[in-house]
């Protein structure tokens, strides 16, 4: 309605116009059942074409879509120059990560070969760098040792009569069993992580937020710094298993520190003296150096030729790498038999590989402004476990190092991949055994320098608990119950740490009461504890629930609504029933009963409700549904308990600006008559239901707003 109209309704002794609210035909729709629904989506994937079959082939092998278009000229410098050095830095990350996953260096390189041409052809970021993670190598490698023991290996050189079953001899020493494990672990990891993208699942990385995983690396992070302090110390001690190994380890590394080896213990001093600077100057020139200077590789080089010549490990019984294999071995099958034993362990490890290397594929591809499809990245991904788990692999995904110093160097498509796999191969066909004497606790202080990303993350505590306490929460959480605890276990600590902070904000959702900004502005409405200024139209109070209602929040609905109200229905009834009583009693009494019946028909006992301000005549409670995203059963109920309490005691309720999927709850829960909203009961505006109330109380001559 609009001034002149609304002028004329309040002027003279006319009865004013009844209020015209804002009136929408709403669109026919016809809903889908179930069976139809699953009859189309069976119709759309079974369609047999040949356009359908060139766009499944693209869609599970993107090489081929980019590949025919690639810009030989624009792009092949930066991508050779990026994989030249990715793989010059991957072949001592690879030998060192090996350690940590319980596996000989040849199986590092072995993974890292076979996941850089796969990802190549299958996955679909430009940018990321896939091979060994340390925290999916903690992982297999407390798998490894678990299933060791459990098999009989006390010792690096104990072989064990094993059942024959067609994928081991039944002889296999320690190697040859450890390796079997981590192939088992990775290829059941790979099958879950492609059953995850044929159930179109890839919409589950959005529930790993940023503050869960950064928690969950920081505090595997822990675990894989003590267990490397007992190479760096040339300890032989095995794996602390089960709950609070973190603490396990340190207590048996005290207990044995009198056993150090002084020559592994000076070697990993001058390495770390050596790499820690250099990896910070490769950090704080990164944007003046074409690309990173490889001082890992540098060290093991000159480490290997120090042990080699100066026998470290005869004269003074360092751990050595040992010898290491060139070309490939057969390819053999997963041991189906210990499936059972490790399918939990593979569920988690499946969990982390793919939410890490679709949270930087869609980072970097963002950055960069292309898109990645997460069910295509766990295809990807999963294949890049189960075949190379053929040829005595482990575990990868994506790695944030290595995609930063592909990203820096010039990478433009996955060719890079290609020519890292080079790389690689020609290590593993020429170079490999040169590594013969390379000290472990060489390799051990290569993963402890990489460490650093991780545990700089302590430092940020304080700026994420001044911008956000839930998300540090999680954080802390995650990474307490990852270090202290169980690394797994911290993952999933960290998951229902999330899902009960969001619950939480549900449970402790702002409850307002709006008021209006002015004639200048009517269809504006904000807190009115938060803004001055601000109207409140006689005997309407406007009320806004800032979350969903249903079944868990929707007791706090009603008790927050009543409090910012102020008049609970039940109890303003449950005092007009003790008025009702006691001035019956004063009846019963006699004359005096008679004096205050007089007087309660005189007005002076009555029952008008008052606001918290003194404001009588409260008649209209205004619900702003607009935060209010979905309603089940109980919230629907809810509303219905709300609307009939304070209909018994004379004052109506109005919903306003409820969407589509709030008013079709509405109707299912038989709150409305018709399923688009009934016109006397939901509004498409606060300032049209305020409007509305306003006109029906001044038909009633009740209200002295400017509606009336």
């Amino acid at each position: 309605m609009d001034e002149e109209e609304r002028e004329a309704s309040a002027g003279g002794g006319a009865m004013p116009a009844a209020y015209v609210p804002i009136s929408l035909e709403e669109q026919e729709r016809r809903e889908e059942s179930w069976k139809e629904l699953v009859k189309r989506k069976v119709r759309k994937q079974c369609v047999c074409s040949p356009a359908r079959v060139k766009s499944l082939l693209l869609g599970f092998c993107p090489a081929l879509s980019w590949l025919p278009r690639y810009r030989l000229r624009e792009w092949f410098l930066g991508d050779a120059m990026s994989g030249l050095i990715v793989g010059i830095l991957l072949v001592p990350q690879s030998i060192a990560y090996s350690l940590l996953a319980g596996q000989d260096p040849i199986y590092g390189l072995y993974t890292s070969f076979f996941s850089s041409i796969i990802y190549t052809l299958l996955g679909t970021s430009r940018h990321i760098s896939v091979g060994i993670f340390g925290v999916l190598c903690l992982l297999v490698g407390q798998v490894v040792d678990r299933e060791l023991a459990l098999a009989g290996y006390l010792n690096n050189n104990q072989t064990a009569a094993l059942p024959a079953n067609g994928t081991v001899g039944p002889a296999c020493d320690r190697s040859c069993y450890a390796i079997t494990v981590g192939a088992t672990v990775t290829f059941t990891a790979g099958v879950y992580q492609v059953l995850m993208g044929l159930l179109q699942v890839g919409f589950v990385s959005v529930y790993l937020s940023d503050s869960l995983l950064s928690g969950f690396a920081t505090g595997a992070s822990l675990t894989i710094l003590t267990s490397q302090v007992k190479y760096l110390l040339g300890l032989k001690l095995p794996r602390a298993q089960g709950l609070g190994s973190l603490l396990k380890t340190w207590y048996s590394l005290f207990s044995n520190i009198g056993q150090t080896n002084i020559c592994d213990l000076l070697t990993s001093l001058v390495c770390l003296l050596l790499l820690v600077p250099s990896k910070e100057l490769n950090d704080r020139f990164k944007s003046k150096l074409k690309a990173p200077i490889p001082f890992e590789l540098f060290v093991v080089i000159v480490a290997t030729l120090a042990s080699h010549y100066g026998q470290f490990n005869e004269k003074f019984g360092s751990d050595i790498s040992g010898t290491i294999p060139t070309g490939f071995l057969p390819p053999q099958l997963p041991m189906w038999s210990l499936i059972p034993n490790i399918a939990v362990d593979a569920l988690s490890i499946a969990i982390v590989g793919f939410a890490i290397t679709v949270s930087l594929s869609e980072m970097f591809a963002k950055k960069h402004g292309y898109s990645v499809d997460a069910n295509q990245e766990m295809y990807a991904i999963g294949f890049c476990n189960i075949l190379p788990s053929f040829f005595r692999c482990f575990t990868t995904s994506a790695a944030l190092t290595k995609t930063l110093v592909k990203e820096s160097t010039g990478c433009q498509t996955q060719v890079s991949g290609l020519v890292t796999a080079l790389v690689l191969l020609l290590v593993l066909l020429v170079i490999a055994p040169l590594f013969y004497s390379l000290q472990k606790c060489v390799l051990a202080v290569i993963i402890v320098v990489n460490l650093r990303g991780a545990l700089r993350k302590f430092t940020d505590v304080p700026r994420m608990w001044r911008v956000n306490r839930v998300d540090a929460s999680i954080w802390l959480v995650t990474m307490a119950t990852s270090a202290l605890v169980n690394t797994e276990l911290g993952l999933l600590v960290g998951v229902l740490a999330s899902a009960l902070s969001v619950l939480g904000r549900t449970q402790r959702a702002a409850a307002l009461q709006l008021g209006q900004a002015g004639p200048q502005h009517p269809e504006l409405y904000a807190d009115l504890a938060a803004y001055k200024g601000l109207n409140t139209q006689p005997g309407v109070v406007v009320f806004r629930y800032e979350a969903p209602i249903y079944y868990a929040n929707q007791a706090l609905f009603k008790k927050a609504l009543y409090r910012r109200v102020g008049l609970d229905p039940l109890k303003e009834k449950t005092r007009r029933k003790k008025q009702e009583k006691q001035r019956r009693k004063q009846e019963a009494a006699g004359a005096e009963g008679e004096k205050v019946a007089a007087r309660a028909q005189d007005g002076e006992v009555s029952t008008n409700i008052f606001l918290p301000q003194g404001k009588p005549g409260f008649h209209t409670l205004v619900v702003d549904c607009g935060p209010v995203l979905f309603l089940d059963t109980a919230g629907v109920g809810a509303l219905k308990e709300v609307r009939k309490d304070y209909k018994e005691l004379g004052v109506r309720v109005l919903l306003a600006q409820c969407n589509t999927s709030v008013l079709d709850s509405l109707h299912r829960g038989d709150y409305l008559e018709h399923k688009g909203g009934d016109s006397e009961t939901v509004f498409f505006t606060i300032d049209d239901a305020v409007g509305y109330a306003c006109s029906l109380s001044a038909q009633n001559g009740g209200c002295g707003d400017t509606y009336c």
